[in-house]
């Protein structure tokens, strides 16, 4: 199995920054694509950003969050981040990743529990 546990979400103003982490473990063979997710209260689920393996590895960002938003990983500690800048009050959301990880059982799409972000002065 696989575990997700994102870190980073909070109280911040607007204009302000926040960084989430998340972290992958468990049987882990390999991680392909990992991403950062965000559902408002009432809204489905909506894709902020994803990032594929390796350095280098292709970025694909919500246009919403273009140019505030940048996504990395470490791929050594299965790790993926989300930097959050210039942020808004409609950026409040729980912000959940998942990541497509292969196991001994193969390929499977893994997600966290969620992170709560909150934007307000």
């Amino acid at each position: 199995q696989v575990q997700l546990v994102e870190s980073g979400g909070g109280l911040v103003q607007p204009g302000g920054s926040l960084r989430l982490s998340c972290a992958a473990s468990g049987s882990i063979f390999s991680i392909a694509e990992m991403g950062w997710h965000r559902q408002a209260p009432g809204e489905p689920r909506e894709l902020v950003a994803t990032i594929a393996s390796g350095s280098g590895g292709k970025r694909i960002y919500a246009e919403f969050v273009r140019g505030r938003f940048t996504i990395s990983r470490d791929d050594a500690k299965n790790t993926v981040y989300l930097q959050m800048n210039s942020l808004k009050p409609e950026d409040t959301a729980v912000y959940v990743c998942n990541a497509v990880a292969t196991t001994l059982l193969g390929e499977d799409d893994y997600w966290g529990q969620g992170t709560q972000v909150t934007v307000s002065s």
